[in-house]
């Protein structure tokens, strides 16, 4: 019998306690500033001269660490070692890999202070969001791990007397993981180790912005008895080995996590057949959202303000599920925008190494910064700015909270992914029209519905085109084993992050029959 999880805590920072050891982390940190970090291939550490500079956004001039950049050679050797460890790994006992997960679990649990200041520091999140990503990539290990041991069992089927039939799950083969930068643990950690413990062997790319962390995990993998070969790590660019890689004909499924335009490429490039390829490559695929919280008339204005704040802003809108648009009953539009107002002015930003900076960070890098003005400069020809619509990116790439009010639903801010501060607020006539607005895009991945109205949550259950749907809460902070993550339409695969069939996404269901 598989003990049940209970996910992992967060941390009380008001705690003194624990607000110090967190500075202190910090500290300690800051002492390995500009380290050098090897790929790891075959459990070799390989140093080459191209390298990945990880910067503080929040402090720019600030590196975190040099990063060896593998190229097509590398990757290929990474390729030829995973592909022989892969012989050897797929026999190797369920139990033995969720040990290796639970184990990781434990010393990730140990240094958890250590994991959020990395976080802070590469990723520029604030210490609450820190911790919930690296609470979340604990939950992770040990979700997967439970999962393996109960899938290890394969599902029974039924036998005739002169025969005894047998339905077991086996691993893939190689896998390639393109790890995002927002959730730069606990997505990462997930993806890879969901991989691994399925039997498969990988080759992680981490994104470019937050590398190191994905070494960090690397460590801890290596350190809880994953043998060598099993996750090799190898950042590079995805123009360039990321491309080579998805292409490559050993390449047995790819898991991405990212952008629309980077997902449907890959998805594009995996479909064809490569010269000496012997399947179809299965990609899991989790790309963005262009997210809604819809206000019913009858509603907790209070709550629905604050859902829509809460779920716009954290991590600076950094999130895929992030609520980048409210369509609010009319009757009601008025109270809830000034209301939203209202909290919004009441966010701090600023450099999350700081305690005082407890809620908004930077964005993750210039690229971000730019794109996301730009957004911002057409919004305020599209709606009417309420609040925030500047930024400055001196000294890191800080954006203040953006509201723009009586937002045409097909205006571009309302169609197009930010991937920033920035929320838009339209209005309905009625709850039906509310719900037609909220499926309105090309996405579908979360939205939320605030109500008292029974009969709109359940017309909201059935009609409401997403792949998590909230009700009288936020859209974000999906929870591992709790709310099994992914989305429909140009949201993804709808792979199911942190549920009771991901896996199976990374095996292939064989049947035995033996007659008698």
């Amino acid at each position: 019998m598989v003990v049940a999880y209970k996910h992992e805590p967060f941390t009380d920072f008001s705690v003194e306690a624990n607000k110090n050891e967190l500075l202190e982390a910090l500290k300690h940190i800051e002492s390995d500033l500009g380290k050098e970090y090897p790929l790891i291939i075959g459990g070799e550490r390989i140093t080459t001269e191209d390298k990945i500079v990880s910067k503080n956004p929040a402090n720019k001039e600030e590196v975190i660490g040099y990063v060896s950049k593998a190229d097509n050679e590398l990757a290929e050797q990474a390729m030829k070692v995973a592909d022989e460890t892969f012989s050897t790994w797929r026999k190797s006992d369920p139990g033995f890999r969720a040990g290796i997960l639970f184990r990781a679990a434990a010393i990730v649990r140990r240094r958890k202070f250590e994991f959020i200041a990395h976080l802070i520091k590469e990723g520029g999140k604030p210490w609450k969001e820190s911790d919930a990503d690296v609470a979340e990539g604990i939950d992770f290990l040990e979700y997967y791990g439970r999962q393996i041991l109960e899938l290890g069992q394969g599902a029974e089927v039924t036998s005739r007397p002169i025969e005894y039939n047998q339905f077991h799950y086996i691993p893939l083969g190689v896998g390639i993981v393109i790890s995002p930068w927002n959730f730069l643990f606990a997505i990462m950690a997930g993806t890879t180790t969901a991989a691994m413990v399925s039997g498969n062997t990988v080759l992680l790319k981490p994104a470019s912005s937050t590398p190191i962390i994905a070494y960090k995990l690397m460590e801890v993998l290596e350190e809880s008895g994953m043998p060598a070969g099993v996750v090799n790590y190898i950042p590079g660019p995805g123009s360039e080995v990321g491309d080579y890689l998805v292409d490559h004909p050993r390449t047995r499924f790819v898991s991405f996590t990212g952008s629309r335009d980077v997902g449907t490429g890959i998805f594009e490039r995996a479909a064809k057949v490569q010269d000496g390829q012997q399947w179809l490559k299965r990609t899991i695929i989790e790309m963005g959202g262009k997210d809604t919280i819809v206000v019913d008339r009858d509603a907790d204005l209070e709550l629905a303000a604050e859902s829509i704040v809460h779920s716009a802003f954290g991590f600076s809108g950094q999130k895929c599920s992030a609520c980048s648009r409210a369509v609010i009953h009319e009757d009601v539009y008025e109270d809830v925008k000034d209301r939203v107002v209202e909290l919004t002015k009441e966010l701090t930003v600023g450099n999350p190494s700081e305690a005082s900076n407890k809620y908004m960070g930077p964005v993750i890098d210039q690229h971000a910064f730019e794109k996301i003005m730009d957004y911002i400069e057409l919004g305020k020809k599209e709606g009417n700015l309420l609040v925030g619509g500047d930024g400055d990116d001196s000294k890191g790439y800080f954006i203040n909270p953006t509201v723009f009010a009586d937002v045409d639903p097909e205006a571009r801010i309302m169609q197009e992914e930010i991937f920033g501060p920035v929320v838009g607020l339209t209005k309905a006539q009625d709850f039906d029209q509310a719900i037609d607005i909220a499926n309105n895009t090309d996405y579908g991945l979360t939205g939320a519905v605030i109500s008292n109205n029974r009969t709109h949550i359940e017309k909201a259950r059935e009609d409401f085109h997403v792949g998590n749907l909230y009700f009288n809460r936020g859209c974000t902070a999906a929870i591992v084993g709790y709310h099994p993550f992914g989305g429909f339409n140009m949201s993804g695969t709808d792979s199911k992050a942190g549920g009771p069939d991901y896996l199976i996404h990374h095996m292939q269901g064989k049947t035995t029959s033996e007659m008698f």
